[in-house]
């Protein structure tokens, strides 16, 4: 990952709204909170993984995972340890 896509990802995450990330077991509470507020407002989130982002509408948030759907698919499901980071508006 280069320094631009680095800069432009913390910049749509920061952006975005409400962001927590995972790096602390505290944290990891946080974003699961965030995951089921997410799923209980019917509010979509961007899910920030290694270098890539996923949004969707969580359905399902369940021992160490995440089910998420959006237009292009039915279901996505993320293991909550992969997460860097969460944003929703």
């Amino acid at each position: 990952m280069n320094r631009r896509t680095c800069i432009t990802a913390i910049g749509a995450a920061l952006a975005a709204g409400t962001v927590f990330t995972a790096t602390a077991k505290e944290g990891e509470i946080n974003m699961r909170e965030l995951l089921e507020a997410s799923q209980n407002d019917k509010k979509s989130v961007m899910l920030y993984l290694k270098s890539q982002s996923i949004g969707g509408a969580v359905t399902k948030v369940s021992g160490d995972m995440v089910e998420l759907r959006n237009r292009e698919y039915g279901r996505i499901i993320v293991r909550l340890d992969a997460i860097d980071a969460v944003a929703m508006n």
